[in-house]
């Protein structure tokens, strides 16, 4: 069978598409692992976000598919439901199948049955269910065997039972030659996508991993990682970002990772991660020196808060501890960022602001934090992403002010706190961050000063939207620049 794999084309707002377009590593591990039976074609939408009807319609019609998959994020349902109905349109004999978080955790908001109808739902991880599922549509044998699937009967799904965690060594690797499109870029890089692990044991409150696959943690063996990283440099990537759950869970295996990509001889290219504070900070002596010289060049740091109360409503205080002598001695960021900055890395610093107990104090408290210690700001507000323990608290304290999940992306503010609306705490954020960004042009003109003198007033234009002159010189009321920033990021939406 002929199967076309769409990843949605809405962005975060800290990954501007201009600058960032990171593929969906997910949708070429399905391509890599459907079988030789299924011919399997890969098109992530991030690449033509400003042409997506017309670029949807041309796929369609060049690959005639007779099962369309698409990935889809909490806030991305409304684009996946438009292209959908463009789908319906254009070949209303088509399956079509929704997998990823949202589809995942949301189940009942895929039963309508009008022109957005989708006939399944793959849930959590998708390689086996997915094959199984195509093997079954083309053989006719039924759906009811296959674990993982949600499958169309009536009005609504009839939900198989969830599939165990799969045997990771036994998936093959991702086939990036099924991709249609081109022009994966992280600030100048072709970049691409590669994982060493599944999974995560805690259990921080806004994280949907766990709910969808539970507390758990499998691992890919290093020679089956390092012929991934060989298949994406082979495909052109010079930059590489490891999309592991948590890859610091297990130390030890980290530092064996990255004395392996340096026996390789494969940190040539730049490496990000995703780490937590607490292992950088109680391992840093051995373990920053070790991933500098294997090529790490951006940490994805989870500092998430520097108030423990806070931290203790995110569930985040004991990845975040800094130990001595196994007694915790401290909060652990300011020690993960020292080591990284002294062994030559860069600090993507993750934070969460506007949790229900927060005041203006406590936010600027974060906001001045980030400032000064952090060199690429992530500064996310708590959203009630679906099936989430946050979720359940917030909407139990009546704080989410309303459910357009278009704009639950992390960056609109959706939540307020018990002592500030949710517009201000997403006005602080904004109003902080702006300049905060700065850096990384700066960053980015070490390696590549062309790029930033190519791009650098388009980054500029892009980080003060709504910002005009009068802004600048201090003679209107930033809040109006804000509304401003507000319209153009709701219009940005709009991607059909």
């Amino acid at each position: 069978m002929k199967v076309l794999l769409l990843s949605m084309p809405d962005s975060f707002e800290h990954m501007p598409v201009h600058f960032i377009r990171m593929p969906n590593g997910a949708l070429t591990s399905l391509a890599g692992n459907a079988g030789p039976k299924h011919k399997v074609t890969v098109a992530d939408l991030i690449l033509v976000h400003d042409r997506v009807r017309e670029s949807v319609t041309e796929l369609v019609r060049k690959f005639d598919p007779d099962v369309v998959g698409l990935s889809i994020m909490t806030f991305q349902r409304k684009t996946a439901k438009k292209i959908i109905s463009l789908i319906r349109l254009l070949k209303p004999e088509a399956y079509i199948v929704v997998g990823g978080y949202d589809p995942s955790l949301a189940q009942e908001e895929y039963a309508a049955v009008g022109n957005d109808r989708v006939d399944f739902i793959v849930r959590g991880e998708g390689e086996i269910t997915f094959r199984e599922l195509l093997d079954a549509i083309e053989c006719g044998s039924g759906y009811k065997e296959i674990f993982g699937l949600s499958y169309r009967e009536g009005d609504g799904f009839c939900r198989n039972p969830p599939r165990p965690m799969s045997k990771l060594n036994d998936l093959s690797l991702p086939d990036r030659s099924a991709r249609a499109l081109r022009g994966y870029t992280m600030n100048g890089r072709q970049i691409d996508v590669i994982e060493t692990s599944r999974g995560c044991t805690f259990d921080c409150s806004f994280c949907s991993i766990i709910e969808m696959r539970g507390r758990n943690f499998f691992t890919y063996s290093f020679d089956r990682v390092l012929a991934d990283i060989r298949d994406a440099r082979e495909h052109g990537a010079t930059a590489i970002f490891i999309v592991d759950d948590n890859i610091t869970l297990d130390v030890k295996r980290f530092e064996r990772f990255c004395q392996a990509i340096i026996d390789a001889k494969l940190n040539d290219i730049d490496y990000t991660v995703q780490a937590m504070t607490s292992s950088i900070a109680n391992h840093g002596v051995t373990l920053a020196p070790l991933m500098r010289r294997a090529g790490f060049r951006y940490v994805f740091l989870g500092i998430e808060n520097i108030v423990e109360e806070d931290l203790q409503f995110l569930h985040a205080s004991t990845k975040n501890i800094q130990r001595e002598k196994g007694r915790k001695v401290g909060n652990a960021s300011t020690t993960a960022i020292d080591f990284l900055h002294r062994n030559g890395m860069y600090v993507v610093g993750g934070l969460i602001v506007g949790n229900p107990s927060d005041t203006r104090d406590s936010i600027n408290a974060n906001l001045e934090f980030a400032k000064k210690y952090v060199d690429w700001p992530y500064i996310q507000h708590p959203t009630p992403y679906p099936g989430t323990p946050m979720a359940q608290e917030l909407s139990e304290r009546g704080l989410i002010i309303h459910d357009r999940v278009e704009e639950y992306d992390g960056t609109t503010a959706v939540v307020r706190t018990e002592a500030v609306p949710c517009e201000e705490v997403e006005f602080l954020r904004w109003q902080a961050e702006r300049w905060m960004k700065f850096r990384i042009g700066r960053i980015t003109f070490t390696h590549d000063p062309l790029y930033v003198l190519r791009h650098g007033l388009k980054m500029f234009r892009h980080n003060f939207r709504g910002a005009t002159l009068k802004t600048f010189l201090g003679l209107e009321d930033e809040h109006k620049a804000f509304i401003r920033y507000r319209a153009i990021r709701q219009a940005e939406r709009n991607y059909l």
